[in-house]
């Protein structure tokens, strides 16, 4: 029998069957639900160890002493590091990747820029901390750790901005798509802050710390001008759908955009009045702009979560305010360390974390394989600890720090460990829902606006 010739033309390879295709798509889910579970995982590990354990201890030690000041900053930069960048920026970056429809079409082996960013994120952040717990060779380290992390971003923001949705070209974008990217610039702003004063520290610091005058610029870029507007785009995404609240108000959140953006320009300016002021006038907006304090006009879809879910997340936009109002008060006060963090407080922990917890459970096991919450129960322990733990650290911080009342400095480490019991809670109960096995014996992929 002849020998084809190896030139010659190729049959066309056959049509893959239904059941092929099916399987495909099913094995790019799965892959796309363990990154998501590794994001979360490591953000997990991070919120425990490096950042919540670090911030007992440091409170701890600053309520033994009864003085302020009294711990490292260094130490305290790298708790604070650990929890916005390495807990929420690695919950961020994950849900970020989870939520392109694109990524669905990839072969399993084709995701990796997800796996480089992962891998360039963690080992930033990781670094970070190390090396502002344990100053060993910081010159070089330091401006590393920070290079890594812009590196990583850069990557997320290229694989992100390459999506284009299949409908609606040529319309305006929505305004939670607005504060999103409104998010990721103050997020970009804040890695190359921090690469900027890294290097500026290595060529003429004598400590890895930021000095209190540079940190006292970094931190709203990272809290108010990264943070506060992700949770505005996430809260009008998700929130109309989950609490049946009515429709985001588009104008007041573009509003209240500009406010909160303006606020942190001035901040990094130097001008405190101006800049607490214009958060405060954002964030009042911005929680009118959601609707989320008003009356709902659907019930609330809490299957699979605590029936509480819906109070805790208003209690959160009531913190959002709180953090606001003190702001301002510490803005006009001399000496208002404790006022200071008192607001700074209420915001990562009031606002922030709480939301993180109560939107998290909603929809991280959701995500991850159509997994049910491990425990409803313990989600609503978490929260309420979460809660008390914030109002009793917030309130006596700023009766022990400004010499208003020596009993508060006995309520502080009180404080640390209900909120140290909050995030071993919500780690565990993410934990064993990310372990306990997806609903159904064959999930089939489901669309990202579908899963509520």
């Amino acid at each position: 029998m002849a020998t084809p010739a190896p030139w010659a033309e190729r049959q066309p390879e056959p049509e893959p069957s239904a059941e092929q295709i099916f399987e495909r798509a099913r094995a790019r889910e799965e892959s796309l639900s363990r990154m998501l579970m590794l994001y979360a995982g490591t953000g997990l590990v991070f919120m425990l160890l490096p950042g919540t354990f670090l911030g007992v201890w440091n409170l701890i030690r600053i309520s033994s002493r009864q003085v302020a000041g009294t711990v490292s900053p260094a130490w305290l930069q790298a708790h604070g590091h650990a929890q916005i960048f390495g807990w929420i920026g690695s919950f961020i970056l994950g849900i970020g990747f989870h939520s392109l429809p694109k990524l669905r079409r990839l072969k399993p082996f084709a995701l990796w820029p997800v796996w480089t960013c992962w891998g360039l994120w963690t080992a930033g952040v990781a670094l970070r901390w190390t090396v502002n717990v344990y100053p060993w060779q910081w010159r070089d380290l330091l401006p590393l750790s920070a290079a890594l992390e812009v590196a990583a971003f850069l990557i997320f923001f290229r694989t992100v901005s390459g999506h284009q949705p299949v409908q609606g070209q040529g319309q305006p974008l929505e305004a939670w798509v607005k504060a999103i990217l409104t998010a990721s610039c103050g997020l970009l702003l804040a890695l190359l802050f921090n690469l900027g004063a890294t290097l500026y520290l290595a060529a003429r610091g004598s400590s890895p710390a930021f000095p209190a005058g540079l940190d006292q610029r970094f931190l709203p870029l990272e809290t108010w001008g990264f943070l506060v507007p992700f949770i505005w785009g996430f809260s009008a995404r998700w929130l109309p759908v989950f609490l049946g609240l009515r429709p985001p108000r588009s104008r007041a959140l573009l509003g209240a955009l500009l406010l909160n953006s303006a606020g942190v320009a001035a901040a990094l300016a130097g001008w405190a009045k101006p800049a607490t002021v214009l958060a405060l006038a954002g964030a009042l907006l911005g929680a009118t702009a959601v609707q989320v304090l008003g009356a709902a006009e659907r019930p609330a879809k809490i299957r699979g979560v605590h029936a509480s879910f819906p109070v805790f997340v208003r209690l959160a936009y009531a913190w959002m305010i709180v953090a606001g109002a003190l702001g301002v008060w510490a803005a006009v006060t001399p000496h208002a360390a404790g006022i200071w963090g008192a607001s700074r407080h209420a915001l990562t922990v009031g606002f922030v974390a709480a939301m993180v917890f109560s939107v998290g459970q909603r929809i991280l096991p959701a995500f991850s394989g159509m997994r049910l919450l491990f425990s409803p129960r313990l989600m609503f322990t978490c929260l309420g600890s979460l809660n008390l733990g914030c109002l009793l650290r917030v309130t006596s911080e700023i009766l022990a720090y400004q010499d208003y009342a020596g009993w508060a400095w006995r309520c502080l480490p009180v404080s640390a460990f209900l909120e140290l019991a909050a995030v071993t809670l919500f780690a565990v109960n993410l934990g064993l829902s990310f372990a306990s096995p997806p609903t159904g014996a064959n999930p089939q992929p489901v669309p990202l606006e579908n899963r509520t």
